[in-house]
């Protein structure tokens, strides 16, 4: 199976989908990773707390964990991503290249203006994939209900996956290692309502078999 896992910044797949992600690559499926901006940020003060540079470096080696061989990297500048035809394009080019057959990508319900954008722009794209997955990859309130529908058993990759987060140690340092108790606890509980240790859960958007 041909399978695109689309983040608005180098971190949100590893946060949403990393488990999956590695499962699918041992079961060697083709996995590419499209992650559309930079990824580099200042503050509200204008200073910068992580280059473009550094997070892809961290990107980098985060997929190497997974096992994703295949990192593209898009030019947006985080936090000025919108829904436009250059984005949807973009990643329409990458469905249709690599020939995708299922795509995992952010909740449009979520508060992040990139995450928004990146998975309106992603559902735009996809009209034409057969199976499409929605992810969240942070840990904020949203007035829209995520519904959970899809479960993952990904008690056997979970700690490539947890390696995989550690690999953004600009990020983890800045929240205090807060991720890692957060996605822990959040794949603990998807594990129990499936009879598993951990797992992933997605809102299916289509499936076709």
């Amino acid at each position: 199976m041909n399978v695109l896992a689309i983040g608005a910044h180098f971190d949100d797949v590893e946060l949403g989908c990393g488990g999956a992600l590695a499962k699918h690559v041992s079961k060697g499926d083709e996995v590419t990773v499209y992650v559309a901006t930079q990824s580099g940020f200042a503050n509200h003060r204008n200073l910068e707390v992580r280059s473009s540079a550094i997070a892809q470096a961290e990107g980098e080696a985060a997929m190497t964990t997974l096992g994703v061989k295949r990192l593209i990297c898009g030019t947006f500048r985080t936090l000025e991503i919108e829904f436009v035809d250059a984005l949807n394009v973009e990643i329409l080019r990458i469905i249709e290249d690599q020939k995708i057959e299922l795509v995992y990508t952010h909740w449009i319900g979520d508060i992040h203006h990139d995450h928004q954008a990146v998975g309106r722009a992603s559902l735009h794209a996809s009209r034409h994939v057969a199976r499409l997955l929605m992810y969240r990859s942070n840990w904020y309130h949203s007035p829209i209900e995520f519904h959970g529908n899809y479960y993952v058993d990904i008690t056997d990759t979970w700690l490539k996956k947890r390696e995989a987060i550690m690999a953004h140690t600009s990020e983890v340092s800045r929240t205090g290692y807060k991720w890692i108790s957060f996605f822990e606890n959040e794949a603990e509980n998807a594990g129990q309502r499936i009879g598993c240790r951990y797992a992933e859960v997605f809102q299916v958007l289509k499936w076709i078999e």
